[in-house]
C-alpha cells in the first residue's frame, strides 16, 4: 500500500512586481511548479496563512512585502492522474492500440466529482507507456452511463493518427439506443442539426440556431430496429462527435433515451441509466493498414430492458 503523501510548508513573500496582484496569481508566480487552479483550491481550503490567519479568498489583493506560509497539501485534483488497478475488458490489443468495452458507470477521464476510479486511472496502471501520452492515449469518450466500445492509443504516433481518422470521419461508431415513444414514419432518418451549450441550462447541450448561439454542426443517422407500445429500439450512427450528440438528437425528435433524465427521459423497463450502448466500432488500423471491425454484445441490463418491453435484438443480423 502506498504511504500517504505529506504536506509541504513553504514560505512566500510578495515582491514589488506582484504588488496589487490577486493572491492566487501572486502565488502562481512565486510557486510556478503548481497550477493556479491547484493553488486556488489550497487557498479556499485555508492552507495559505499570513501571521497565522488563513487567507481564503483567491481574489484578495496582496501588497509588496507581505509574507506568509502555504501548506502544499495533496488535493483530489492534484492526485487524479495516478495508476489504479481497475478491471478493463480488453477486446483487442497490439503494440499500437487497444479496444476496450467500457461498462456503464465508469467515468472515462478525471473531472470534478470523479477524480479517481476512471478509465484513465486504469490505463495508467495497465500500461506504463500510457503516462507518456496526453490523456493516457484516450482519443474519444463515452459518457459515464454509456457502455460499449472505445479505441485507445498506446503510443504518440498512433494517437495522432487516430485523432486524424476521427476528424476525417473515418472511424465508424454505431450505438444501440432504447428510446421512449413508438417510432413513426420511415424506418431510417438523418438528423442534421447543430449542437451547442443549451442557452437556458448551461449544464446540458441542445440543438441550437447557429445564427444566434455558439455551436457546431452535428449529424446522426437513426434506424428503427424494433418497436412497441412503450418505445423503440434504434441504431444510431455518428457522423460527427459532439458532446451528448445522440442524446440531444433523439430528444430533439421526441424520442429521449430511456432513463436519460437530463434530456427528458425517465426510468423505465428496469433501467436506471441512460439506455445507450456503443455496439460497433470500425476503422483502418493507422499503423498496419488492417481493416478492423469490433462488436460488443448488449450488456445484461439492456437485454433485460428489451425483454421487459418484448423487443428482440439480433446482433449479427442488426449490426452490418
Amino acid at each position: 500500500m502506498d504511504s500517504p503523501i505529506e504536506a509541504e510548508s513553504r514560505a512566500w513573500v510578495v515582491g514589488e512586481a506582484l504588488h496589487g496582484s490577486r493572491l492566487d496569481r501572486a502565488l502562481a508566480e512565486m510557486i510556478p511548479e503548481f497550477s493556479r487552479s491547484y493553488l486556488q483550491q489550497l487557498i479556499e481550503a485555508g492552507a495559505v496563512t499570513q501571521n497565522g490567519v488563513a487567507l481564503r479568498k483567491p481574489a484578495l489583493k496582496v501588497k509588496a512585502g507581505e509574507h506568509g506560509v502555504i501548506e502544499l497539501r495533496p488535493t483530489p485534483q492534484s492526485q487524479a492522474f495516478k495508476p489504479e488497478a481497475i478491471p478493463l475488458q480488453i477486446v483487442f490489443e497490439d503494440p499500437h492500440l487497444m479496444v476496450i468495452n467500457k461498462p456503464a458507470g465508469l467515468v472515462v477521464h478525471p473531472a470534478p466529482g470523479n477524480w479517481s476510479g476512471t478509465l484513465l486511472n486504469g490505463l495508467l496502471a495497465y500500461d506504463t507507456q500510457a503516462a507518456q501520452l496526453p490523456r493516457a492515449g484516450i482519443v474519444h469518450r463515452l459518457d459515464k452511463d454509456t457502455s460499449g466500445l472505445m479505441v485507445v492509443a498506446r503510443n504518440r504516433a498512433t494517437m495522432d493518427a487516430l485523432v486524424r481518422l476521427i476528424a476525417l470521419r473515418e472511424v465508424s461508431r454505431q450505438y444501440v439506443a432504447l428510446a421512449h415513444h413508438p417510432w413513426n414514419g420511415p424506418s431510417r432518418r438523418d438528423v442534421d442539426a447543430p449542437i451547442g451549450r443549451d442557452p437556458r441550462n448551461r449544464l446540458r447541450m441542445a440543438v441550437v440556431d447557429l445564427t444566434r448561439h455558439a455551436g457546431k454542426p452535428a449529424k446522426t443517422s437513426i434506424e428503427q430496429l424494433a418497436n412497441c407500445e412503450q418505445g423503440c429500439l434504434l441504431r444510431c450512427t455518428l457522423h460527427t462527435g459532439r458532446t451528448h450528440q445522440i442524446r440531444v438528437h433523439l430528444a430533439s425528435i421526441g424520442h429521449p433515451l430511456v432513463a436519460d433524465e437530463l434530456y427528458g427521459g425517465a426510468a423505465a423497463a428496469g433501467l436506471q441509466r441512460q439506455a445507450l450502448h456503443a455496439c460497433r466500432l470500425a476503422f483502418t488500423h493507422p499503423m498496419t493498414g488492417q481493416s478492423l471491425v469490433f462488436r460488443a454484445p448488449l450488456p445484461d441490463d439492456l437485454q433485460r430492458a428489451l425483454q421487459a418491453w418484448g423487443l428482440g435484438y439480433n446482433a449479427k443480423k442488426e449490426d452490418p
